[in-house]
Formats: C-alpha cells, structure tokens, sequence
C-alpha cells in the first residue's frame, strides 16, 4: 500500500492547490501488484463509486500522481498527489 497526502485545484489550470484527504492505494490481482512500494511511472489508476471518481496517472517511481477527480454534484476539478 502507498499512501499519498492529495491536493485539489479548483478554477482551472491558474486555480490555487488546496490539500485534501490522504490517499491509500493498494492494487492486487493474482498478484500483487504495488505491495510495499508505489506504482510504477506511467501507471494510470481509475475509480469510480457512489462518492465520487478519479483518474491518475503515476510519476518519479510512484512518489508523486496527478490527474483529475469528480464528486456528486460538481464538475471535474484538478487531482495531485505526493507519496508519505
């Protein structure tokens, strides 16, 4: 698992960076695919449930990601993180 303290920009490309709620990632399958360590560059995450989605793409060997996210009711806004 990799956890990641996230922020949010809202007001497009110009908009402030707003921290958020920590993210924790975990990916497995028939195996497991992030274990202790963080994804891979390049590594594109996407979620979808009742609170919300997101997708994100990973870079610098997992320590940083950034993309977009959607909630309930609002328009897509700015997604970043950087791993803890």
């Amino acid at each position: 698992m990799a956890t990641y303290k996230t922020f949010y920009q809202v007001g497009g490309t110009n908009g402030q960076w707003t921290p958020d709620a920590k993210l924790d990632i975990a990916i497995s399958s028939r195996s497991e695919v992030l274990g202790a360590s963080a994804p891979a560059t390049g590594t594109t995450v996407t979620w979808s449930g009742p609170r919300g989605s997101a997708t994100v793409t990973f870079f610098d060997n997992g320590a940083t990601f950034q993309g977009t996210a959607q909630f309930p009711n609002e328009g897509p806004i700015g997604y970043r993180g950087e791993r803890v």
